[in-house]
């Protein structure tokens, strides 16, 4: 188990002004920053980064909207950080997301949900070094 994950705040939530208070919460739940930037994704850089999914019939339209905007990735660190930190952002879907979770607070649908989290350890490595060189990981 690793004390790090990787995370996105997605085109949505930035667009929508939900940015810094979704920093704050995530420090507030006790993550620590180890690396973070703004950028915006090329159509390419999305499709890459979410190549896992090409043969889902929702790809397309996943890098079409991830590479409709700026996004803020972080790698953050805390104990246990991918499962704590999948439980602070609540489920995919926000209808279904417990209360007080970051996508029923701030999310739309299942399309525009607001945030990304690593689903397991090895892809929080691979995310994060994906996103952040050497040099800007802390």
């Amino acid at each position: 188990m690793s004390n790090r994950t990787f995370t996105m705040i997605k085109p949505d939530a930035f667009k929508n002004g939900h940015s810094g208070a979704i920093i704050d919460r995530i420090i507030k739940e006790g993550f620590k920053i180890c690396a973070l930037k703004m950028l915006k994704l090329s159509p390419e850089k999305a499709g890459e980064f979410y190549a896992i999914h090409k043969e889902r019939p929702f790809f397309g339209e996943l890098v079409e909207f991830m590479s409709s905007g700026p996004i803020i990735a972080a790698i953050l660190e805390k104990e246990n950080a991918v499962e704590d930190f999948r439980k602070l952002i609540g489920a995919t879907n926000p209808d279904n997301a417990e209360e007080g979770t970051i996508r029923k607070l701030y999310a739309a649908s299942v399309g525009e949900n607001a945030i990304h989290g690593s689903d397991s350890d090895a892809n929080a490595k691979i995310e994060g070094d994906f996103m952040f060189s050497v040099l800007e990981q802390f």
